[in-house]
């Protein structure tokens, strides 16, 4: 498992498997989420907007990932 940074919160789930390169596109990151192929805190979730915030941790094709929050000060 892997942390990933992050300063504002909370930040929505499809952005987050995008921007850590889980995914190629946000287009992808929704279609995965919608079918039910992401999992947050050990449940599957399809809502595409559903906000992270830190300790959330999220399972994608095989990845797990921790959400760490760091203020920007």
């Amino acid at each position: 498992m892997r942390d990933v940074i992050i300063n504002k919160e909370p930040v929505e789930l499809h952005k987050i498997l995008k921007f850590e390169g889980m995914v190629p596109s946000g287009g992808v990151a929704k279609l995965a989420i919608e079918s039910g192929d992401v999992i947050v805190n050990g449940e599957v979730e399809t809502r595409k907007r559903n906000k992270i915030v830190a300790g959330d941790v999220i399972e994608f094709n095989g990845e797990f990932i921790r959400i760490v929050f760091q203020s920007a000060s």
